[in-house]
């Protein structure tokens, strides 16, 4: 053979490698994986996402494909995300930690298997005909986020006793749990004493026009609602709160292990691993209509000392005890 046939056929095979790889990634059931925050903010939850798709028997890469999309809360992208993921038949839609987009996943596709983590009664909002027996093409965990609101807003008022102004922060692009929030505050509110200031923000400047109003208002503490966009500048909440002397209250560990004064809520951890599993049960063959809902049953109660102590507050051993975690 001669030296330049030889090259050229290498050269050939070389240019078909790329091809037979592409053609066996395409091959691949594809996982819709969507969601409200950024990747870097989520990279644990994600783990613990594909932990549960290899208990089942799924490695992303080897025998599925995840396409992750980050909305980074432009949530005003779900439908023509969702309308993608349709149009491409993907094997399933995935949407751990967000009403709202479960609902534009619903919304979009009668047939695609939807996995869910929602913080509501999937029922109420329309995903599945009952917990038992979800009937339809959507199962998942709900994580009780409207359950727990008053919990967490009595666990500041705990840390902080002497607060009277809290400032709520929204996110009114993310209707479903803004909604949610606006409902059940006010009566808890009312049962501590309290009084509520409601500010929203959609963006990061927005985030900051929000601490400039509470701070020339002389709010004493501030809770932040669920929200994807919101843990992913969880950075950002910590620098102006301990720049303003704010003490905040949050619905993740991750939002207080950057430095915010304390979070209630469920497990993410836990909510996003059986979002995995349930996945990769599905597809395996077993059809949405026919797992029942799970519940939460991992709740998180986090404290971060050291911010404590920066923003001069003292946290009394009994309510120490009472945390699933301190960070020191």
């Amino acid at each position: 053979m001669k030296r330049r046939a030889f090259i050229t056929l290498v050269g050939g095979a070389a240019a078909a490698w790329p091809l037979t790889a592409r053609a066996q990634q395409a091959a691949l059931p594809i996982v819709g994986f969507v969601n409200a925050g950024s990747p870097d903010a989520s990279a644990t939850r994600v783990a613990g996402f594909r932990k549960g798709l290899s208990e089942s028997g799924y490695v992303e890469g080897e025998n599925v494909t995840v396409e992750y999309h980050w909305l980074e809360g432009r949530y005003n992208q779900l439908p023509s995300t969702m309308a993608d993921l349709v149009s491409r038949r993907a094997a399933v839609i995935a949407t751990p930690a967000g009403n709202y987009a479960a609902q534009a996943a619903k919304a979009a596709t009668a047939t695609i298997p939807i996995v869910f983590g929602v913080g509501e009664d999937p029922v109420k909002l329309g995903l599945v005909a009952s917990l038992a027996r979800p009937g339809g093409n959507a199962t998942g965990i709900n994580f009780f986020f409207q359950e727990i609101v008053a919990k967490r807003l009595g666990l500041l008022h705990d840390l902080v006793p002497k607060a009277v102004r809290i400032a709520v922060l929204i996110n009114p692009a993310n209707a479903p749990v803004a909604e949610t929030t606006l409902q059940e505050m006010p009566e808890a509110a009312r049962a501590l004493g309290l009084q509520i200031q409601v500010l929203e923000a959609r963006t990061s400047r927005e985030i900051e026009a929000a601490f400039a109003t509470l701070v020339r208002d002389r709010a004493d503490a501030l809770l932040v609602a669920p929200d994807g966009f919101f843990v992913s500048r969880r950075v950002q909440f910590v620098t102006l709160g301990m720049r303003h002397g704010i003490p905040s209250a949050h619905t993740t560990r991750e939002e207080v292990e950057a430095g915010g004064l304390m979070s209630y809520g469920a497990d993410s951890l836990d909510m996003f691993h059986r979002v995995g599993v349930y996945t990769g049960q599905i597809l395996k063959g077993a059809k949405p209509a026919d797992l029942p809902v799970l519940q939460s049953t991992k709740f998180e109660f986090v404290i971060n000392l050291q911010t404590a102590r920066a923003l001069g507050l003292e946290v009394p051993n009994s309510i120490q005890l009472l945390a699933d975690a301190v960070i020191e």
